[in-house]
């Protein structure tokens, strides 16, 4: 293989996403099953969607029969922050050429955190290590979906505190992120930014606007961020 160094390092970094994908995955698809819809239905979606709060979101669409702009429109706050992680990482895709808008698709919260956390290896070829990357992480949530589908429709379980692996998932690449940056500023301001959000927005909203206040106080202090 042409590439094995880059598939290694992709591989090695992106094990914490595997354990809690395959798990937070597999509890999806027991929750999508257990409303009685097509076990293959979680693999499309995965495939083509490819975002767990969306994903989990969308099953409350389906059984309320919401309608495509109901949908769109909550779908847009959902995901919109996967927009600023797109246009954050344009300038260290740009020579990406037709594997760009893959890699674009493939940013989750998780991915993002690993590229931004990680430091540049100039032994690689970076195009093909971040489409590795991005190619992991995606199979191991599909595979995840897939499984916890299969299972679901042959065997019922109760799902309630499964979500709680995506807390967990978030909490060991927050710790990641710490030991790499040995700066406590950037998590301070999520912290002050989430908390407000949390007491004064509604919870639907609360997400995006932690977002707006946590860019504009990294702004502000923007010297303290990078000593």
């Amino acid at each position: 293989m042409k590439y094995t160094l880059e598939f290694k390092k992709a591989f090695t970094i992106s094990i914490p996403v595997l354990m809690g994908y395959v798990v937070l995955g597999f509890a999806f698809g027991l929750l999508l099953t257990s409303f009685q819809y097509p076990w293959y239905l979680a693999t499309i979606m995965s495939i083509f969607i490819y975002a767990g709060a969306l994903q989990f979101v969308a099953i409350n669409f389906f059984n309320a029969k919401a309608g495509f702009i109901d949908i769109a429109i909550a779908s847009w706050f959902v995901n919109i922050r996967q927009s600023f992680y797109g246009l954050s990482l344009l300038k260290r895709f740009k020579n990406s050429g037709k594997l760009k808008p893959y890699l674009i698709f493939s940013l989750t919260d998780e991915t993002y955190a690993l590229l931004t956390t990680i430091k540049d290896d100039e032994s690689l070829n970076k195009k093909y290590f971040y489409l590795f990357l991005g190619l992991l992480n995606q199979s191991y949530w599909v595979v995840g979906c897939t499984l916890g589908a299969l299972v679901g429709s042959y065997v019922k379980f109760n799902t309630a505190g499964l979500e709680f692996s995506l807390t967990a998932l978030f909490v060991v690449l927050c710790i990641e992120q710490y030991k790499n940056l040995k700066n406590i500023f950037p998590f301070l301001i999520g912290l002050v930014s989430s908390i407000f959000s949390l007491i004064l927005i509604p919870s639907d909203k609360m997400l995006i606007v932690s977002i707006f206040i946590s860019l504009i106080m990294m702004f502000f202090f923007k010297k303290g961020i990078e000593k």
